[in-house]
């Protein structure tokens, strides 16, 4: 009778075991990162009894976790993939809105200013005209700056969700290491068993860590996983969490950067990290925003440059030469703050077409200075000063070996470009100086308007003379302010260039000895509106990398944010897909299905019942042998 009461005895704990797992199973089927157990029963070790083995029973020989690591590191994968190019998409919507919105992007406004300058060619002497004209130049430069502080906005957002990121994963890299002590001790308690809630926590951590940034994960014999980010560097060290920190950017101050402590001091790694929302960020940072800042900037300092150059060949209402109508913008210097050595860099734009969109490194290596730009790493040494690219870096002072400094030549320019003029007298759209034909002239030969070509020539405004020798295949030129002979038997060629003093003009037809052309100052020429219109023809002009204009400049950032965004939506999307299907992947094998745990319910149940009964049969047959023994 024992016998038989014992074996019954190890069913109705062995069933007991099973249902309490199934009812485990059934109250977390809605808990998030639970992976469903089940009871592994296995038939107790026989006895030797009257020749042969008879069963004992049943025992539970293990409570399994039901789970596939490679169905699990899938999931982690496509989901650290998926908030990458979620919030990727996000940021890159915002700026792609902004510029290209018809109220809030440039090319309306653009439009406007040179429909302005238009119109103050139509009629250089209206006051109403030239009042036009600044309040457009002015909500042009305002458009500028807006565009310039929604972009700064962006990059401070990201800043900020860094900040959120990085404390966010310390406080999971802290529980997951909680999680590895707690895990080590129960394992040990239980004789290696495995606590599988325990387990799932900290799966559940690790996937919401993926999320935040890639990870690779490596388990240790004892239970515990260390948990690396990057190039390898240790977020989790068994029971130790070696967290992350927020700094400043040593080579830019505007940029927060992750640094990692691995014991021998903080390290940057930003460069390194990847996946997740953290890789979003950074990816957006590196790939769209500094790219649409350097790009809106360049059409800001482009568009200063040209303007100014051609507004100062000008004369105002007051006869005056022509000043800077917008302030020039300066390039960005910032000084690493790891520097140790004096040296003083300043930067200078020369040549406005060639400017590119990439930021520039300084750096010295004890002997001369390496100005590489950070686009494709193309370099240009010396001791200085250095050209590249439309702009000049001279240094001054004592640098020392391992300096370095970033070069922004056109990053700030958005933010600095402003009205230089506010007097509408001062709107330079006359050309200083003019051409004409002496009445006394026999030839039928005629002379163009000189056009300034070199606003910085001291004698530009003087009197000049070309007259024609005997025989009048060549000409003198005289600047009758000083007497002196500019060019004696110049040969000459109808319609060929002839420039001095800064202006440049033609002569056509057939002259005689003794014609005379005389170029002079524009005395009383308020109503010449020769410059106005050259500064109209600027709108069409290749003056963007030297092949587009201010509005294909700018039609082309458009294009690639819209590109860059639309393929970053279809990928995440995508992805999105693919991530749903590692889910139902893993769920197929590690989640709760209520209607198999309800035939388990039922099937462990009867087993239950039917063990009880063997238990109460037992209890008979011994209630009879005791009553036979009593009599």
């Amino acid at each position: 009778m024992s016998d038989l009461l014992s074996t019954s005895v190890t069913g109705l704990l062995a069933f007991q075991r099973a249902l309490s797992t199934t009812g485990h199973n059934i109250a977390n089927a809605n808990t998030e990162g639970y992976s469903r157990q089940r009871a592994d029963l296995t038939a107790a070790p026989p006895q030797y009894f009257g020749g042969s083995f008879i069963g004992s029973g049943v025992r539970v020989a293990s409570i399994e976790r039901i789970q596939d690591e490679f169905l699990n590191l899938q999931v982690r994968t496509a989901g650290s993939e998926s908030s990458r190019l979620d919030s990727f998409y996000a940021l890159s919507s915002k700026i792609d809105g902004l510029l290209a919105d018809t109220e809030t992007g440039l090319p309306n406004v653009l439009q406007d200013f040179f429909a302005s300058v238009q119109e103050v060619a139509n009629d250089p002497t209206s006051a109403a005209a030239r009042q036009v004209l600044l309040g457009n130049a002015g909500t042009l430069t305002d458009r500028f700056h807006f565009i310039d502080g929604q972009l700064n906005s962006l990059n401070h957002e990201i800043n900020t969700r860094l900040g959120d990121s990085v404390n966010e994963i310390n406080v999971l890299a802290d529980n997951i290491a909680k999680l590895n002590k707690t895990i080590v001790q129960a394992t040990g308690q239980a004789g290696g068993a495995p606590p599988n809630d325990l387990l799932d926590q900290r799966d559940q951590l690790i996937t919401e860590l993926s999320g935040l940034v890639s990870v690779n994960v490596v388990p240790q014999d004892d239970g515990a996983v260390n948990v690396f980010i990057g190039n390898g560097q240790a977020l989790v060290m068994a029971m130790d969490a070696r967290p992350l920190s927020l700094v400043t950017d040593p080579a830019d101050a505007s940029k927060s950067q992750i640094a990692h402590d691995g014991g021998a001091g903080q390290v940057i790694i930003s460069n390194q990290l990847s996946g997740g929302t953290v890789g979003g960020l950074l990816d957006f940072r590196r790939e769209v925003l500094g790219d649409a800042s350097n790009a809106l900037g360049r059409i800001a300092a482009v568009l200063a440059d040209s303007f100014n150059n051609q507004h100062s060949a000008g004369m105002d209402l007051n006869g005056d030469m022509g000043a800077d109508f917008f302030t020039m913008p300066v390039p960005q210097v910032i000084s690493n703050k790891t520097n140790a050595g004096g040296a003083t860099v300043s930067a200078a734009i020369n040549d406005a077409s060639s400017l590119t969109t990439s930021d520039y490194r300084l750096s010295y290596d004890g002997s001369n200075y390496n100005l590489t730009r950070l686009s494709d790493n193309t370099q240009v040494s010396g001791p200085g000063p250095l050209l590249m690219d439309g702009f000049e870096v001279s240094v001054s002072g004592a640098a020392v070996s391992g300096d370095s400094y970033l070069i922004r030549p056109v990053g700030s320019a958005a933010r600095d470009i402003v009205l230089a003029i506010t007097d509408t007298n001062r709107i330079a759209a006359a050309s200083p100086v003019r051409s004409e034909a002496l009445v006394s002239n026999l030839g039928n030969a005629g002379m163009s308007q000189a056009n300034v070509i070199d606003a910085s020539d001291s004698a530009l405004l003087n009197s000049v003379e070309i007259q024609f020798n005997n025989p009048a295949t060549n000409f003198d030129v005289v600047d009758t302010v000083t007497g002196t002979t500019l060019a004696a038997g110049v040969a000459y060629t109808s319609g060929g260039l002839i420039q001095y003093n800064g202006w440049q003009a033609t002569i056509s037809g057939d002259p005689v000895a003794g014609d005379t052309f005389r170029i002079e100052q524009n005395t009383g020429g308020g109503s010449d509106n020769r410059n106005a219109l050259t500064l109209a023809g600027l709108q069409s002009e290749s003056l963007i990398g030297g092949s587009a204009s201010y509005q294909e400049g700018y039609g082309a950032l458009v294009g690639r944010v819209g590109s860059v965004t639309r393929q970053a939506e279809i990928n995440s999307h995508a992805q999105t897909g693919l991530l749903q299907h590692a889910v139902e992947a893993r769920d197929s094998v590690s989640g709760v299905n209520l209607d198999e745990e309800a035939i388990n319910l039922t099937r462990y149940q009867q087993a239950y019942q039917a063990a009880a009964q063997v238990i109460t049969t037992a209890d008979s047959l011994f209630q009879t042998l005791l009553n036979a023994v009593s009599r």
